[in-house]
């Protein structure tokens, strides 16, 4: 009987390992709240660097059929629901119900990550994103983070760069 891989615990870890991108995986005690304080103070990392995944409702509460979607920013600041609709192609966003968010995706939320979600959704990525080597994103668990390149992040979640932070 073969033992599984440590690294190939969750979606999100297989989807990195999979596509063979660089990358490095960290655990540490995430906390009970305030999860990217925690894995920025954990890695010894700019806080910019760590990223937060972000489910969003694209029909903003229209009918009993949601859409969503994610945005990944930095754990250092607030989303615009204006910038990340129009990111969306939408006239309104909001934030998406926590249940919601937590059975698309099939992680938890403070672990929801941008890569190996249940039901993959549209992504888009805050552009300051690409100003660092590497960044840092949830591998699908608190305590948990990858880091990679934001390019490699882009192309494994299909997803675009915007400006996607309130001011």
């Amino acid at each position: 009987m073969s033992k599984k891989s440590p690294h190939a615990a969750t979606p999100a870890l297989k989807v990195v390992e999979d596509a063979g991108v660089d990358h490095h995986v960290y655990t540490f005690e995430a906390g009970k709240d305030h999860f990217g304080d925690h894995a920025a103070a954990a890695l010894e990392v700019e806080p910019e660097r760590v990223l937060k995944t972000l489910v969003i409702d694209l029909t903003a509460g229209k009918g009993p059929k949601r859409q969503l979607a994610v945005c990944v920013i930095p754990t250092t600041h607030h989303l615009s629901l204006k910038k990340a609709a129009a990111a969306h192609g939408v006239s309104k966003a909001a934030m998406a119900d926590p249940h919601d968010a937590s059975k698309s995706s099939g992680y938890i939320p403070g672990g929801i990550s941008p890569l190996g979600q249940k039901n993959p959704l549209p992504t888009v990525i805050e552009e300051t994103a690409v100003l660092f080597d590497t960044v840092f994103i949830s591998g699908g668990r608190r305590g948990l983070d990858i880091e990679l390149s934001a390019e490699n992040l882009a192309e494994l979640c299909s997803a675009s760069f915007a400006d996607l932070l309130a001011q």
